[in-house]
């Protein structure tokens, strides 16, 4: 086992974050889904060596690899802005075991009214848990607006595929196996700025490249929530677009028509396999960290800044949440 360095500092990107491959390994580290089988006890441990380390004291006998896993825990189950442990379901480790299974049922059960209903519903509600738990924590949000949320983005994700189902009736068999993924985007659309709307209303907090904290932006938290958008359109499509193409082929063949009750486990596992490698690739999207030049800012803020810092400060810095 390697020996701690003794400049090791456990909060330092172990892969170059400017770059989408060094984002990609970091996570493709912390979304492994195998974390979410790790005891609460043994999170609860991690944490304690992530607080030991940041304090300057490493644990006595632990290797660079364990403390690194510690973080590697850390990071999975902790809230980046609160420390607070999130909830399982919340947690992007989560991603895969929880999205495979409501995107395998969604593509396979997508011709009746009640089960697009069903099965949208049951989406939204995840996706608001999703939402809520990866917002940025700076900017509470009360129990009345989460509702408003949760109501506004189930009605539009319902009202598109419902919609779109019964105007695909007539067309191609394709389109209507695509109707899921028009409605899962515009959800993403209405249910991501919704539940982090005080963000929007009170903007989130920048900091200069050293982490002082220079104010709170309303640019900055539009910058982030459409980046956390984009991340999860592009989360869904590939396993929403072309594994409805892959099935349409593969149900034309004479074993799987005498295996239709293996369609939706088939569909499941496949959606599994997409978002094994997308759930970490659609978060890589974008930096953590996000920057906003100084010149993009609101005025007022930009002159505040300004006036105490001159030119010192070309860009501000803040976490967009995922």
């Amino acid at each position: 086992m390697a020996a701690v360095p003794l400049n090791f500092d456990i909060d330092a990107p172990r892969w170059d974050q400017s770059t989408f491959v060094g984002r990609l390994r970091h996570f493709l580290n912390i979304t492994d889904p195998r974390t979410v089988l790790v005891p609460e006890q043994e999170l609860d441990q991690a944490q304690a060596v992530v607080a030991s380390c940041r304090a300057g004291l490493v644990p006595p006998g632990s290797s660079q690899e364990q403390l690194l896993y510690a973080k590697k825990l850390y990071d999975s189950a902790f809230h980046p802005d609160s420390g607070e442990k999130m909830n399982l379901i919340g947690r992007m480790s989560f991603q895969v075991p929880g999205g495979m299974a409501l995107t395998g049922c969604m593509l396979q059960f997508y011709r009746t009214v009640p089960a697009v209903v069903f099965w949208q519903w049951v989406n939204q509600s995840f996706n608001a848990i999703v939402n809520y738990t990866n917002r940025n924590a700076a900017s509470p949000i009360s129990l009345g607006q989460i509702g408003v949320a949760y109501v506004t983005a189930t009605t539009t994700a319902l009202a598109t595929a419902v919609g779109l189902n019964l105007y695909t009736k007539r067309a191609p068999p394709l389109l209507a196996r695509w109707v899921p993924f028009a409605a899962v985007a515009a959800a993403n659309c209405v249910n991501i700025p919704m539940m982090r709307q005080q963000e929007i209303i009170h903007g989130v907090t920048v900091t200069d490249e050293d982490n002082n904290e220079l104010g709170h932006s309303r640019r900055a938290a539009v910058k982030g929530i459409a980046q956390v958008v984009v991340s999860r359109i592009t989360m869904a499509a590939p396993g929403m677009i072309i594994l409805p193409i892959i099935m349409e082929r593969l149900e034309k063949f004479p074993f799987m028509q005498r295996i239709r009750v293996l369609h939706a486990p088939l569909q499941v596992l496949l959606c599994g396999g997409f978002l094994l490698f997308m759930v970490p690739a659609a978060c890589a999207l974008f930096p953590q960290r996000c920057s906003l030049a100084l010149a993009d800012l609101e005025p007022e803020l930009r002159d505040s800044i300004m006036a105490k810092y001159g030119d010192k400060v070309p860009y501000v810095y803040f976490n967009k949440g995922l």
